[in-house]
């Protein structure tokens, strides 16, 4: 009986061993099917069906978990004066208004990036990228305790022009809250 089992157990490894190695190679992918884009930056015909599939899915959770920061740790403590200065708590809601406006300008980077496989997703967040990158240094003017309420205005407005695009395309971004771990990028 016992050399039964193992030899079962064997065969099943191997099934088990085989299986994986062949969705692992499935995965992979050749570069015919690899998704290109042309000099404008859409994307073109050979881009692929998971590519495309996943697009508004994958733009929907990027800009969602960017417009969740901006709320949670940028536009709420600035609205409950939690930057002025001598408030309780002042340096811990900058830092984190500064961690949440770098992890904002990098989610909604990828957002813009995961647009690109849906046709048109990328037509309607086509006039968000110059917007998106005026947001680079806002994190570190935060962080510093130098913003303005025209600071933390530009944060909420490019959050909305991304969730009016992602509508106007089919995909309605929804506030997701990200873990203060997510913030810290661990």
């Amino acid at each position: 009986m016992p050399s039964f089992i193992r030899a079962r157990r064997a065969v099943v490894a191997l099934f088990l061993s085989g299986t994986l190695l062949a969705t692992t190679a499935a995965c992979g992918g050749d570069s015919a099917q690899s998704m290109t884009t042309s000099a404008d930056g859409t994307p073109t015909a050979s881009a692929s069906f998971e590519q495309q599939k996943l697009a508004k899915t994958r733009f929907v959770a990027n800009a969602g978990l960017a417009a969740g920061a901006t709320y949670q740790w940028i536009v709420k403590p600035y609205r409950e004066g939690k930057f002025k200065k001598g408030a309780d708590g002042r340096t811990f809601a900058l830092v984190k208004a500064g961690l949440a406006g770098a992890f904002t300008y990098n989610r909604l980077k990828a957002a813009v990036n995961n647009a690109k496989g849906d046709p048109l997703l990328s037509k309607a967040v086509a006039p968000l990228p110059a917007g998106i990158e005026s947001l680079k240094d806002l994190g570190t003017k935060l962080r510093r305790g130098e913003a303005t309420a025209g600071d933390v205005g530009a944060f909420e407005g490019i959050i909305n022009s991304v969730k009016d695009a992602g509508k106007s395309a089919g995909a309605e971004v929804v506030d997701k809250v990200p873990s203060t771990a997510q913030l810290g990028g661990g």
